[in-house]
């Protein structure tokens, strides 16, 4: 059996690897295509695996909008080949306190996950809530310090750029009706221009970063799913390693498209 948590990890741990940092002066509109293939099997639950992410960001004036699509193919040990696919849409203002978002999960055609509604932070670090339309109307507050996904890479980046190794911060991104999650940042490097064979990005900083998330539970102690990964200065990403438990995918930058700005 896959592990009950894969599809509803899946939506999140695309959003850990192509959010943009809001109001960052070098910030790059642009669409993006990774191919992901299995890198690694605890115990061999999984035998198998490929899979691709296609992620759009337009800059839309006063915030950020965000297409990103995930499929999978997994079989495990069992010999059952199952298709997962997540897509997940969202709209965040690049002050950073307002958001909304849909994310929909299906496995094998059938519907796991649909999930939509807002949320909004009061600033200062004073958390906020979140407001669901879907699965249910419901309402989740937002611990105090919580930040929305592109606000979570600005954090990362700026922590980087300004020598800091770690980071701990909560995290909203929509993709659950559960509310915030913990995340606990790890900077490994940050290094210089250096050659690439994406001209574009070979011009620019960049580093390597680990990511692990948890349910904000104190009894929690271990995460629900890990991913390492390489920023540039202007969030786009390379080199994915996706830990969700039971197996560990790796992704690659295979297509990458600057979007030029349109006029506000």
């Amino acid at each position: 059996m896959l592990p009950p948590k894969i599809a509803a990890l899946l939506a999140s741990m695309v959003l850990a690897v192509v959010a943009v940092p809001a109001g960052a002066t070098d910030l790059l509109a642009h669409r993006a295509v990774y191919d992901l293939k299995l890198q690694d099997s605890k115990d061999d639950a999984v035998t198998a695996a490929t899979g691709r992410m296609d992620y759009e960001m337009l800059d839309v004036c006063d915030g950020w909008a965000t297409h990103q699509r995930l499929a999978m193919q997994v079989t495990n040990n069992d010999g059952q080949t199952i298709q997962m696919l997540s897509d997940y849409t969202t709209f965040e203002s690049k002050d950073g306190r307002r958001m909304r978002f849909r994310m929909k999960q299906t496995t094998d055609e059938a519907v796991t996950s649909d999930v939509e509604g807002d949320a909004s932070l009061l600033g200062s670090g004073k958390g906020g809530q979140a407001h669901y339309t879907m699965p249910a109307v419901d309402s989740e507050k937002l611990p105090p310090g919580t930040l929305f996904p592109t606000a979570h890479t600005v954090a990362l980046l700026a922590a980087a750029e300004s020598g800091r190794k770690m980071l701990g911060v909560p995290l909203f991104d929509g993709t659950t009706e559960k509310g915030a999650q913990d995340s606990f940042i790890l900077v490994k490097d940050w290094q210089g221009p250096h050659s690439d064979r994406w001209p574009l990005l070979a011009k620019l900083p960049s580093g390597e970063f680990h990511i692990s998330f948890f349910d904000r539970a104190p009894s929690v102690m271990e995460p629900d799913y890990e991913v390492s990964l390489r920023y540039w200065a202007n969030g786009v990403a390379d080199d994915l390693s996706m830990d969700f438990g039971d197996f560990v995918m790796g992704g690659s930058l295979r297509q990458f498209t600057p979007v030029p700005p349109h006029g506000c």
